[in-house]
Order: C-alpha cells, then structure tokens, then sequence
C-alpha cells in the first residue's frame, strides 16, 4: 500500500482527531516553540503514533508545495472497496441510503474535494467505475483531507449493473444533466437516495443516464453555462442534506 503525506498543523489534527487510522509516524520539526505542535505531540502519543524530529528541509523535500508548519504526517492510502462490500455498507445501514456515484470523474483535485463534501454532508459511500476515472491516489487523499479514510470508496467494474442493483435494493437514482427541464430543487432527494454526477468532460454516459429514475439540473441565472463538478456535487449534496434534515 503505496504511503502518501499529510502536511500542515490542521490537517495532522484533523487525522489524528479521527483515531490516527492509516497514520504510519508524525515528522516534527524539532525545538520549534509552538503551542499547537505540542498538542499535536500530546495527540500523538495518546493515539499511539510514533513521532520523529525532521528538520524544515527534510519537510520541505517530502511535501514539496505544502505548508507544512513545521508537522507532516506519512499515511497509507486507503484501499478502494468492491462490489462485495457495497454490499455489506446497504446492509448494515440503519437508516436510508445516501450514497454518491461519479461517472468518470479524472481530475484528482475534483475527487477529492467530493470526498471532503460527502464526509462533511454524511454520505455512506462514493462508488466511481474502475476504468476512465481517476482512483484513490495520494493527491486525491492530499485534497481531501482525511475523508478518503472515513468516506467508503468503491469503484466497481460495471457501473451500469451496479447502478441497476441498487435501483433493485429500493435506491432512487437521481442523475444531474445540464439540460434536464426539471430543478434538483424541486426533486425529492428524502428517501433512499443515490446522487449520480457526470464526469468533467462529458457529463453523463448514455448508459448511466439511461440507469436514472429521474434527471435534475442545477438553476443557472448567470451567462456560465456549467459548474466544476465538485462545486455542482457540493451544491446537489447539500440540498440532499437540507431535505433530509427537515
């Protein structure tokens, strides 16, 4: 399981907050006076993840471009999940399913702003097809902050006949379309619910689409024709949340 790095005060707290999961040891700068790398000191050993001292340009060459703050965290990448334990999430769920599925999502940076959103908006699990997306790679776990260690990731072979299985398992599918008549507004997103986004390129496959009980677009008042796809996930998501939440 290939390591990446967690760099920043915020960003090792957030993880070791979490139960320190998948953290392998802390780099610590060392005699540095600050009041918040102690407490990350303190985290660390009460979690039980070994910390070492590493000087600013040993930090500075393992994460290239962060700010690191004087603190890095080495982490494993999680492991993607399978069909088998999609399984195993729908069963084990004790309310309705509120799941995100990303047709062909590439762009690293969007993934893993989608996986910050679904931890933050509680969605069970993301599924993404195995073959033309991108998978969970360092930069994605970078981006997201610790939720690709909390959010289940599935990717699946099929993502049509996992998507016919779920519609089986009593999943509404709702799919956003730029060109669809009907608000996501005006959906109802309260049941069990699985939100399908397109891809950065083309949106929809004819077949995903096609997978859909019902298409929905984002209200666009402006002269911008289409939204980054974390930016619509994020909007579609919350609008989920706040009818799930009345």
């Amino acid at each position: 399981m290939p390591d990446h790095w967690i760099g920043g005060i915020h960003s090792v707290r957030t993880a070791l907050r979490d139960g320190g999961r998948g953290l392998e040891e802390i780099w610590m700068e060392p005699r540095r006076e600050d009041r918040r790398l102690r407490e990350l000191l303190d985290l660390a050993r009460a979690v039980g993840i070994p910390v070492r001292q590493a000087q600013p340009r040993e930090l500075d060459r393992r994460m290239p471009g962060i700010n690191h703050q004087g603190v890095g965290a080495r982490s494993q990448v999680p492991t993607a999940g399978t069909e088998a334990d999609l399984v195993q999430i729908l069963g084990a769920l004790a309310e309705p399913a509120f799941l995100l599925v990303l047709d062909g999502v590439q762009d690293p940076h969007n993934l893993g702003a989608c996986l910050r959103t679904c931890d933050a908006a509680g969605v069970q699990a993301l599924i993404v097809p195995k073959d033309n997306a991108v998978g969970l790679t360092p930069v994605v776990c970078k981006v997201a902050s610790g939720a690709a260690g909390r959010v289940p990731f599935v990717q699946v072979t099929n993502l049509a006949r996992t998507l016919r299985w779920l519609k089986d398992q009593g999943v509404w599918l709702i799919g956003t379309d730029d060109e669809a008549a009907a608000s996501l507004f005006h959906a109802d997103l309260t049941g069990p619910l699985a939100l399908v986004m397109g891809g950065e390129e083309r949106g929809l496959r004819r077949l995903t689409r096609e997978c859909c009980d019902g298409l929905a677009s984002l209200p666009m008042r402006g002269q911008v024709e289409s939204l980054n796809v974390a930016v619509a996930t994020g909007i579609a998501l919350y609008e989920a949340l706040r009818q799930r939440s009345l």
